[in-house]
């Protein structure tokens, strides 16, 4: 499996509303533990290593 960089969310607007809706009222810790959070069960999802580490280079590349 590869990664795929191209944009795959349907209705990518309505999910990051619902994004910035999962953080509303948490203070910046909390905030940053519900990140790690959401990555780690996303990763578990994804569960492909080779994938994972193609993700972790791409997201350092910005």
């Amino acid at each position: 499996m590869t990664l795929n960089l191209e944009p795959n969310i349907a209705d990518p607007d309505g999910f990051y509303d619902e994004l910035l809706q999962a953080h509303e009222g948490l203070s910046k810790s909390e905030s940053d533990a519900l990140n790690a959070r959401l990555i780690l069960v996303l990763c578990n999802h994804i569960g492909d290593r080779d994938v994972l580490r193609n993700a972790l280079t791409a997201a350092r590349k910005g």
